[in-house]
C-alpha cells in the first residue's frame, strides 16, 4: 500500500468520524455563537429583575469557586448554606484535606528538594558527560556510546525495540529523547537521514536500553517523571480536594505567572514553583506572592534573569579562604560542568557572550504580572527595572553533574542538596548605581533592596490594582468584566493592601457575581472541563498520562504554554469546530471507560431502572439531565439528544456500584519504567501538535462517536457532557 493510499484512508476515516458527530457539533457551535453574542452585549445597569434560584446559586458557586459539583454536593451545600461554604473556602488551611493528600502519596517528586531532583532525575546527556569526565562511565554505556558514535544515533537497531512513535517509545518524553529530535523526525518524514545524529543518543535502542538499566541499578529515574507527576498532582488535587477554591486559585496564579516546562532546567524547578511559590500565597497579600515569584528559580530561569548581570561587573577577586571546600569549587567551576558555575569568568564562551543586562523579566513583570500593557510604564522604566534585578540568580541553575558527583562523592551530595537550584543574590554582578522607576528614585548602593523596592512600587500601583481586578473579575464573573465591579474590586485591592482574600470576597458577594447574567456565562477551558467531568460523574482517576494527553489534545497542556502570557480566559479562544470535536471525543471516551487509569460507574445514576426491560427514552434522558446539568438544558439541545436514542431504551445489565477508593493510586510512570517503557505525559513537547489538533503519530488516543455506541447510558452521558450546557460554568 502506498503512502498516498494510507493518507487517503486516514483522511476518509477522519471525515467519516466527523460526519458521525456532525449534528451534535453543529449544535454546539450554533449554541455557543448565541452565547458569545450575548456576552458581548452591554451589561444591564442596576440589579437584574430575576434572581438565581437556590439550586442555581449553589451550582454557580460550585462551578466558579471550584471545579464542579460531585454527587451529593448540592444537598451538602443546602444544609450548610452558600455563604458559610464561601467563607470556609476562603480559609483552606482550616479544611481537612486528608483524602486529597493521600492520593498524592506515591508521587515522590512532590516531596523532594530541587537538588534532590537533580540527583535522582538527571538529564542523560549531562549524566554521561560527567561520568565520562570522571572516568566512571560503565563499560556497557561506553560500548553503547562508541557504537552510536560509529554508526549514528540509529545504528545497530534492535528488532524488538520500539520504533519512534510507537506506544512504548519515549517520544514526547522530553529529556529521554535528547535534543534535536524534531530535526530527526522531520528527516524521517522526508526519507532522508540527518546529517549528524550524534546529538540524539536516545534514538538508539541499545544506547537507550543501557541508560535505562544504569538508571535502575543506581535508583535513578527519567526526567519526564517530574513534569508527569506534577501534572498528576494538579489533576488529583482538583478532583479530590475539599479545598476547591485553593485549587482554582493555584490554576489562576500558575497561569498568571506562567512558566513553560519545556525550557531547560524549568522541568526540575517547577516542582518547587508549585509547592513553595504559588500554593502558599494564593490567598495572601499580592506583594508576598509577587516577591515569591520574583525569587523563584523557575521564573528566574524561564525569563533569563538568572543570567542578567551589570556590564560593568568586575571580575571577583580571590580572598583568602574563600575557595575552600566542594561548595566553593562548584561555585567556581572545579569538577562541575561549566554551565553549573555562577562565576561569569568560568562560563562557556556562549554564556560569556550573553553577559549583560537581560530585560525579559523586567518587561513581563510590568506588562503581565502587575501594571498591564497600558499601565503607564516606558521602555526606560523597563531598562531601570532590569538594572534593579541584576544579580538575582540561581545557584547551580542546571544542576549539571549533581547525580554523577553524588554517586561517587558523598561529601558533595550534602552540599548540593542544600544549595543546588536555590535563589541567591550575587552582589558582585549587581548594578549598584542609582535608578529611577516610575518616577521613584532607587538610591545607589541598595543591593538586593533595589528589586524589593521595585516590587513594592508595582504591587501598590493603581494600575496593578486595576489590572489584577480585571483579570479576577473576568475569570470569576464573565468574559466582559462589568466596569463598575472592576472598579469596586480594584478599590478593595488598594484599601486592603493587596489582600487577595478580601478581593475575592468583594467578587463573590457582589450582585454581579450572583446575577443570572453571570450564571453559565463562562466557557470551561480544557482543564476545567476534564476535572468537572470527573467530579460530576464521581469518577475514579489516577490523574495519569492518558488524562494529560486528553487535556493537551483539547488544547491546554499543563505547563505547556511557551510564552509568558499564559492561556486565554475568554470563550473565543476555545470555541471552534476542531476544539469542540475533541471535547466531544473526550466526553465519549470518558464515559466509555476508554481512558486508562480512569473509571466511571454510571450505575449510580440509574439503579432503580435496572429491573425494567425497557425505559422510556425521555425518562432516562431527563434523569441524566437532572444529575449532570441540574435539569437545565435548552429545548434545542434536548431535541438533538433525543434523536440519538431509540423510542425505547433497554438498560444494560449493571454491575454492582463501585466503592470510591480512598487510597493512593499506583504511579503509572513508575509502573511503566519498571516494565521498560515510558508513558509520555501530554505536555510541552506536544504543544505544537495539540494546537494543530493533530494526535501524536503512533500514539492515537481512543476516540469514539455517538453513532457507534450501543450502550444508551454511555451515549446519553457522553452527549450531555459534550453539550453546550455542560461546557459552560
Amino acid at each position: 500500500m502506498t503512502s498516498k493510499t494510507i493518507y487517503s484512508s486516514q483522511a476518509f476515516s477522519v471525515m467519516r468520524r466527523f460526519a458521525a458527530t456532525l449534528s451534535i457539533t453543529a449544535l454546539l457551535l450554533s449554541t455557543f455563537a448565541v452565547g458569545l453574542s450575548a456576552q458581548n452585549m452591554k451589561a444591564p445597569t442596576g440589579k437584574s429583575a430575576a434572581k438565581l434560584s437556590e439550586d442555581q446559586r449553589i451550582l454557580h458557586v460550585l462551578n466558579r469557586l471550584g471545579f464542579g459539583a460531585r454527587p451529593g454536593d448540592l444537598e451538602r451545600l443546602k444544609a450548610m448554606g452558600v455563604e458559610n461554604y464561601i467563607s470556609q473556602q476562603l480559609f483552606p488551611d482550616k479544611i481537612d484535606d486528608a483524602t486529597a493528600e493521600t492520593k498524592l502519596q506515591n508521587l515522590e517528586t512532590l516531596r523532594m528538594s530541587t537538588a534532590q531532583l537533580y540527583e535522582k532525575y538527571p538529564q542523560p546527556g549531562q549524566l554521561l558527560r560527567q561520568l565520562q569526565r570522571r572516568g566512571d562511565l560503565p563499560a556497557d554505556l561506553a560500548a553503547a556510546r562508541d557504537n552510536r558514535a560509529k554508526g549514528g544515533a540509529n545504528a545497530t537497531p534492535n528488532a524488538g525495540a520500539p520504533k519512534t512513535g510507537d506506544a512504548n517509545s519515549p517520544r514526547g518524553s522530553g529529556e529521554m529523547q535528547g535534543p534535536g529530535m524534531e530535526k530527526t523526525n522531520e528527516a524521517a518524514k522526508n526519507n532522508t537521514a540527518p546529517a549528524n545524529t550524534d546529538a540524539n543518543p536516545m534514538n538508539n535502542a541499545e544506547y537507550r536500553r543501557a541508560v535505562m538499566e544504569y538508571f535502575k541499578e543506581n535508583n535513578l529515574r527519567p526526567a519526564q517523571f517530574m513534569t508527569g507527576e506534577l501534572q498528576m498532582s494538579r489533576i488529583l488535587r482538583a478532583v479530590y480536594s475539599e479545598r476547591q477554591l485553593q485549587e482554582v486559585m493555584v490554576d489562576f496564579w500558575t497561569n498568571h505567572f506562567n512558566v513553560f516546562a519545556g525550557k531547560g532546567a524549568d522541568r526540575w524547578l517547577l516542582i518547587s514553583y508549585d509547592r513553595d511559590t504559588i500554593r502558599p500565597h494564593t490567598l495572601g497579600k499580592f506583594y508576598d506572592l509577587l516577591r515569591a515569584d520574583a525569587e523563584s528559580p523557575a521564573m528566574l530561569f524561564y525569563l533569563d534573569n538568572f543570567q542578567s548581570v551589570s556590564p560593568n561587573a568586575q571580575t571577583p577577586q580571590q580572598r583568602p579562604g574563600v575557595a575552600r571546600g566542594p561548595l566553593a569549587q562548584l561555585m567556581r567551576g572545579g569538577n562541575a560542568s561549566p554551565s553549573m558555575t555562577n562565576n561569569p569568568q568560568q562560563r562557556r564562551p556562549q554564556q560569556q557572550q550573553r553577559r549583560g543586562i537581560n530585560e525579559n523579566y523586567a518587561r513581563e513583570l510590568m506588562e503581565l504580572h502587575t501594571l498591564g500593557v497600558d499601565g503607564g510604564y516606558t521602555q526606560k522604566d523597563v531598562q531601570e527595572v532590569a538594572r534593579c534585578f541584576t544579580g538575582w540568580t540561581i545557584f547551580a541553575p542546571r544542576g549539571a553533574g549533581a547525580a554523577a558527583q553524588a554517586i561517587t562523592d558523598g561529601r558533595r551530595l550534602e552540599m548540593l542538596r542544600d544549595n543546588a537550584g536555590k535563589f541567591y543574590f550575587n552582589a558582585r554582578v549587581h548594578d549598584d548605581g542609582e535608578k529611577i522607576v516610575l518616577g521613584h528614585k532607587i538610591p545607589a548602593g541598595g543591593g538586593a533592596k533595589d528589586g524589593l523596592m521595585v516590587l513594592d512600587i508595582l504591587a501598590h500601583h493603581p494600575s496593578t490594582a486595576k489590572f489584577i481586578a480585571t483579570k479576577l473579575v473576568r475569570h470569576f464573573v464573565s468574559d466582559d468584566p462589568p466596569p463598575s465591579l472592576v472598579d469596586r474590586v480594584a478599590q478593595t485591592f488598594i484599601k486592603s493592601d493587596g489582600d487577595i482574600r478580601e478581593v475575592l470576597k468583594a467578587i463573590f458577594f457582589s450582585p454581579e457575581f450572583n446575577s443570572p447574567d453571570a450564571y453559565r456565562a463562562k466557557v470551561k477551558r480544557p482543564f476545567e472541563l476534564a476535572i468537572s467531568s470527573l467530579r460530576t460523574l464521581g469518577a475514579e482517576t489516577n490523574g495519569g498520562p492518558q488524562m494529560h494527553q486528553w487535556i493537551a489534545r483539547m488544547g491546554q497542556p499543563l505547563y505547556g504554554f511557551q510564552t509568558p502570557n499564559g492561556y486565554a480566559d475568554v470563550a473565543e479562544n476555545w470555541v471552534n469546530t476542531g476544539a469542540l470535536l475533541e471535547r466531544m471525543n473526550f466526553a465519549l471516551a470518558l464515559v466509555s471507560n476508554r481512558i486508562p487509569g480512569t473509571r466511571v460507574d454510571l450505575s449510580r445514576f440509574v439503579g432503580d431502572f435496572a429491573n425494567d426491560k425497557s425505559v422510556d427514552k425521555e425518562k432516562l434522558l431527563d434523569r441524566f439531565i437532572t444529575l449532570l446539568v441540574g435539569g437545565e438544558i435548552s429545548a434545542k439541545t434536548r431535541e438533538t439528544l433525543l434523536k440519538q436514542l431509540n423510542d425505547q431504551v433497554t438498560v444494560p445489565a449493571l454491575p454492582r456500584m463501585q466503592t470510591v477508593s480512598s487510597g493512593a493510586p499506583v504511579n503509572p510512570f513508575e509502573t511503566a519504567f519498571q516494565r521498560g517503557n515510558l508513558p509520555a505525559p501530554g505536555g510541552p513537547q506536544q504543544q505544537q501538535q495539540q494546537q494543530e489538533r493533530q494526535p501524536q503519530p503512533g500514539r492515537q488516543l481512543a476516540s469514539v462517536n455517538a453513532a457507534t455506541i450501543d450502550n444508551p447510558l454511555v451515549k446519553i452521558a457522553g452527549l450531555i457532557l459534550g453539550s453546550p450546557e455542560f461546557q459552560r460554568q
